[in-house]
C-alpha cells in the first residue's frame, strides 16, 4: 500500500485547482459538490470554518461519491479526528506543529501540512512528507517566493493557497515545485447563497483547463 506521503503526492496531481469551499448551510454542500464535478473538478477541500462544516463533509461523502472530499483549516488533533469521523478523505492545515503533523499522520489519510517559510518546509520534509500547502500564498511572497525554493529544497512540492485567483493561478502552476493551487474563486459566497450552481460549474470548467 502506498505511504501517506505518496498518497499526498497523488492527491495534488489530481487537479490543477483544489477548490477551497466554505458553506454556511448544509443545504449548500451537496449541490456545490455536484456543480464542481459537472465542471470537471473531482477533489474538494471543505474548510472547517463554519459550524456546519463537518455535517457538510458527511453529506458530500455520502451523496457525492465521485468527489474526493477533504477537510481544510485543520488546526488541532481534535479537528483532524472529527474530520475523519465525518468522512473526510484528506486533510489540509493552514500551518503545522509537530503535534498537529503527528495527529494528521496518525489518521492514515493523505494530508497537506501548511508552511510559509523555508524552515517550516524543511521540518515537513524531515518528517518524511514532500507535499505541503503554502499559505497564505500571496501574503507570503507569492510565486516569486516559491520560484526561489527549488534550488534549496528541490524535494518540496507545494499547493499554494490564500489570495490565489484565476488570473494568478497559471503563474504558480508554471513553477516546477507547484503541483496545484487552492482557490476559493470557484465557489463565490454570493453564488452559493443564491444557489447559482451553473456559475460554479462554469468557473470549475475554466479552472480544470489550467496548468
Amino acid at each position: 500500500m502506498p505511504s501517506t506521503s505518496d498518497r499526498s503526492l497523488e492527491l495534488v496531481a489530481v487537479s490543477p485547482v483544489i477548490p477551497v469551499v466554505v458553506v454556511d448551510t448544509v443545504a449548500q454542500a451537496v449541490p456545490v459538490a455536484r456543480a464542481l464535478v459537472a465542471g470537471g473538478i473531482s477533489v474538494v477541500e471543505l474548510t472547517l470554518r463554519t459550524p456546519v462544516a463537518l455535517e457538510a463533509i458527511r453529506a458530500i461523502s455520502a451523496e457525492v461519491p465521485e468527489v474526493t472530499i477533504g477537510a481544510g483549516t485543520v488546526t488541532s488533533p481534535d479537528a483532524a479526528k472529527h474530520a475523519v469521523e465525518a468522512g473526510a478523505q484528506f486533510l489540509v492545515s493552514p500551518g503545522c506543529t509537530p503535534t498537529l503533523l503527528a495527529a494528521m499522520e496518525q489518521t492514515g489519510l493523505p494530508f497537506l501540512p501548511g508552511t510559509a517559510t523555508v524552515s517550516e518546509a524543511i521540518a515537513v520534509l524531515e518528517s518524511g512528507h514532500r507535499a505541503m500547502k503554502f499559505f497564505p500564498a500571496e501574503a507570503s511572497g507569492g510565486a516569486a517566493y516559491l520560484s526561489a525554493l527549488p534550488t534549496v529544497i528541490p524535494d518540496a512540492v507545494f499547493c499554494p493557497t490564500g489570495g490565489v485567483s484565476a488570473s494568478t493561478a497559471p503563474t504558480y502552476l508554471a513553477l516546477p515545485n507547484v503541483a496545484c493551487v487552492g482557490g476559493s474563486w470557484l465557489t463565490p459566497k454570493d453564488a452559493l447563497a443564491a444557489g447559482d450552481w451553473d456559475r460554479v460549474t462554469t468557473l470549475a470548467a475554466a479552472a480544470a483547463t489550467l496548468g
